[in-house]
């Protein structure tokens, strides 16, 4: 008995307390990647002359949902983290926030232009989802 309970407590030890996952919103993998693809979005749908990589785009947002599910992340927490408005309107900020760091006026088209073509040129993630025209 008297090692069947120092088994036990030394089980327990080790285990120790369960880490919760943070929320999806303090997860840069997955945060940061759907920011880059809101950003590519709200570029091609802004400049006429640069349109999106659908496919590319719909792979990469089926990677994002991969990283966050081999993370522990159910679909049902993804999806929560994805209708939520808060974090709508957080992105909605931080993208505001990086076109105004980058030199986009938003009632400029052609600012949103200069800024895909640098984002195309320097092959960031987010130049990655966008093709010139």
């Amino acid at each position: 008995m008297r090692n069947l309970l120092i088994a036990v407590t030394s089980v327990a030890l080790l285990a120790g307390p369960v880490a919760a996952k943070p929320p999806l919103h303090e997860v840069a993998a997955v945060d940061d990647a759907l920011l880059d693809l809101g950003i590519a979005d709200r570029i091609r749908n802004e400049c006429p002359d640069i349109s999106a990589r659908m496919f590319r785009a719909l792979g990469y947002l089926n990677n994002v949902k991969q990283t966050a599910k081999s993370l522990g992340y159910s679909d049902a927490e993804i999806d929560a983290y994805r209708k939520s408005d808060s974090n709508k309107a957080r992105m909605k900020a931080r993208g505001a926030a990086y076109l105004q760091a980058n030199g986009v006026d938003t009632s400029d088209p052609e600012s949103y232009c200069a800024l895909g073509r640098a984002e195309i040129q320097k092959s960031s993630r987010i130049g990655s989802l966008l093709r010139a025209k």
